[in-house]
């Protein structure tokens, strides 16, 4: 699966970030390119694509770059190949639990907005509708 590397227009296009994001992404330590080419070009995995992804979600629940880190040294020492001790392991769940019920609280947050936003564009529309001028032939 990791076997293929893509250079950083085609992760771009495939994770729906600016080339600007996964480089200061890469700059704060968040994903770094798994190889380079020859020329020095950033080559990618579908691990790294992954972890991007991973990063895309987080961005609009409103989560900081620290916690992002967090969260994906949590889930790379989970998916590692360290053997963890019981109690290291229950801890990285924990981390992870914690990043789901804030993630679910966000979610929660926006479905409000959402309909907030939707009922305002409601009433806009029925205001707009009630001062349509009549057209008598």
């Amino acid at each position: 699966m990791d076997d293929k590397h893509m250079q950083i227009g085609e992760v771009a296009a495939r994770t729906e970030l600016s080339l600007r994001t996964i480089r200061h992404y890469e700059e704060t330590g968040l994903v770094i390119p798994s190889a380079r080419s020859q020329g020095g070009f950033r080559l990618y995995t579908e691990t790294d694509v992954a972890r991007l992804m991973v990063i895309r979600r987080m961005k609009p629940l409103g989560f900081t770059l620290d916690q992002m880190r967090d969260l994906l040294d949590a889930t790379d020492r989970l998916d590692g190949d360290d053997a963890l001790d019981t109690c290291e392991r229950e801890a990285l769940l924990e981390r992870v639990r914690t990043y789901q019920q804030a993630a679910a609280e966000q979610v929660e947050k926006l479905r409000i907005q959402l309909e907030r936003a939707e009922d305002f564009a409601t009433t806009l529309g029925a205001r707009l509708g009630q001062n349509v001028p009549v057209t008598r032939s």
